[in-house]
């Protein structure tokens, strides 16, 4: 009798915007997915146009933001597909970032892990970063790694 052997790939979601630190968050879930076997996931989420007077502006607003979010994605898309050698798994959503990250996580069983980037502001790590490293960190269905953006790409191959 053969067992049959479930493979449980590591998948590391990243959240894709136009901060720093999302770089930094971007190459290290790259390089541990590339030396773990793992696979990256991009999660974009475009957020809700203002209301408008006129439907077609609301329209236009809206194709705008969405191919927007596809050339984002396409680019960083192929910065992982140069380190790992896979393309990464794509989600567009629109909506309230945390909210649509929430449901992400929470429909997607396969992510394994969430890799944020974390602003050197005075204003904190990020809003996404501080809401989900406090509030709603028990609500959280997979482990947060929270990235400093102020790592080189030194650093990060180093401890990768």
């Amino acid at each position: 009798m053969v067992e049959s052997k479930e493979i449980h790939e590591r998948v590391f979601l990243v959240v894709v915007d136009d901060s720093e630190e999302m770089h930094v968050a971007l190459r290290f879930a790259a390089k541990r997915a590339k030396h773990s076997g793992g696979r990256v996931a991009l999660l974009y989420v475009i957020q809700p146009a203002e209301f408008q007077h006129w439907m077609f502006v609301g329209t236009l607003m809206a194709e705008e933001a969405r191919e927007e979010a596809e050339k984002a994605v396409h680019k960083y898309s192929e910065q992982v597909q140069e380190i790992t050698g896979e393309i990464p798994m794509i989600y567009i959503r629109e909506g309230e970032r945390q909210n649509q990250l929430m449901k992400l996580l929470k429909e997607e069983p396969l992510i394994s892990l969430l890799v944020l980037g974390a602003a050197d502001s005075a204003d904190g790590p990020g809003p996404l970063v501080s809401s989900l490293t406090g509030d709603m960190l028990g609500g959280l269905p997979i482990p947060i790694t929270v990235v400093p953006g102020t790592l080189s790409e030194e650093d990060i191959d180093r401890i990768t």
